[in-house]
């Protein structure tokens, strides 16, 4: 295998929408402080922006114009012990980041029993810096960089008083920074070798629903988001770049499917102050079969394996309004697409526990603050007889802490 075929293959064992996430796989749930703190159970209710990602048929029972805006504080926190390979069990660490996904939704009624409304979300996203720089895992992952933006137009009529539908349009857009080490065993170098990566892209896909009042204290919402192609293109640029080696600086090109979505919820009041909720979603990973790079400066390509599995997330949430107070909660179990052979560092996933606590104020009839706070514990992951592309068995052990707030005016 020549140099340049050979960082090649070491390429493709990168993403570019992969990292450190807080849902399933690499996608983002969180998208507003008040469904937050139920843990995501909100397809079955969906009164407020939010419902344009939870179950745009939320929007038919909105009668009012608002706007929705607030941010989610996200810390993770990710050690590794190992490898395997070279007979150890050390400890590498996570560098401490902080990551601040925003959301913003805009509800409009245009005539009775027709709404629209325009949602912006970053629904994959976050990152990943393994400390100190010479750890072993450095020619795997040493730090990446993910922002996405989703721009989703959405419209909701009203059938009946009970029945609503909605459907939405979604633009994705997104760019990713990767920097590591490159691992050169044919040549040797004066010194390392680093190569940094900067990709764009962007997709296109829908999403619909549907809310079905059965009786004033019991709904039920199902609801879909479709998977959405990302063609991505950009530079890889490796420093130092030696000549002898043939590395393949320049345009660098991949495609990626991100997965449908599905939510199905079933929510109930046994008095008018208290609302619960339970929703089941599915995400079909499976459609994340592998990873193909593209170099146009040798004409090279290359494929790595991922082979994720459909998942699923069951979520558990309910409020009790003292008013002008909301006081909430919520658990949710996140089960993971990733395999064990395909367990790594990039992207060290695993099934997760989340519990979730928040509070809702409503200042007056326009205003009104919602605050959430969801500590995310994964199980103990341990990477075991991994593919031959990544080689680096090992356990994970991750959690994260998540704080929501978001601020709402209605016209």
């Amino acid at each position: 295998m020549t140099p340049s075929r050979s960082v090649v293959v070491l390429l493709v064992a990168t993403t570019i929408f992969t990292a450190t996430a807080l849902a399933s796989g690499f996608q983002l749930n969180e998208h507003g402080a008040r469904a937050m703190a139920q843990a995501g159970a909100f397809a079955a209710r969906a009164y407020d922006g939010s419902a344009m990602y939870f179950n745009p048929a939320g929007l038919g029972f909105q009668t009012r114009a608002s706007v929705l805006a607030g941010v989610t504080l996200i810390s993770p926190s990710s050690s590794f012990f190992g490898p395997v390979q070279l007979n150890s069990n050390a400890q590498y660490d996570q560098a401490k980041l902080l990551f601040t996904p925003i959301n913003g939704y805009i509800v409009y009624p245009v005539i009775d029993r027709l709404t629209v409304g325009v949602a912006v979300n970053n629904q994959y996203g976050l990152g990943t810096e393994w400390t100190p720089s010479t750890w072993p895992g450095r020619y795997l992952n040493q730090k990446i960089d993910l922002k996405s933006f989703f721009f989703t137009p959405t419209a909701s009529y009203r059938i009946t008083d009970q029945l609503s539908i909605g459907a939405g349009f979604v633009y994705a857009t997104g760019n990713v920074k990767l920097n590591r080490q490159v691992a050169i065993s044919s040549v040797q170098t004066p010194e390392p070798v680093t190569v940094t990566m900067d990709l764009s892209g962007h997709g296109m896909g829908f999403s619909g629903g549907l809310l079905y009042k059965i009786t004033p204290e019991f709904s039920v919402g199902a609801s879909y988001r479709s998977k959405v192609q990302i063609d991505a293109s950009g530079s890889a640029t490796f420093a130092p770049n030696y000549a002898a080696l043939a590395l393949p600086q320049g345009d660098v090109s991949t495609s990626i499917t991100l997965p449908a979505n599905g939510f199905f919820g079933v929510a109930y009041m046994p008095t008018p102050d208290i609302e619960l909720e339970a929703d089941y979603q599915y995400i079909g990973w499976s459609v994340y079969k592998e990873l193909k790079f593209d170099f146009k400066a040798n004409g090279s390509s290359s494929v790595s394996p991922k082979n994720y599995e459909d998942s699923y997330i069951l979520r558990f949430g309910g409020q009790y309004t003292m008013a002008p107070w909301h006081f909430r909660a919520g658990y949710l179990f996140d089960h993971s697409p990733v395999k064990t052979e395909f367990v790594e560092p990039l992207l060290p996933d695993a099934s997760r526990d989340g519990f979730n606590i928040g509070l809702g104020y409503d200042l007056n009839e326009h205003w009104s603050f919602d605050v959430a706070y969801f500590f995310l514990q994964f199980q103990t992951r341990k990477a075991e007889n991994t593919d031959p592309s990544i080689a680096f068995d090992g356990t994970y052990k991750t959690y994260a802490n998540l704080f929501g707030l978001n601020i709402e005016f209605k016209f």
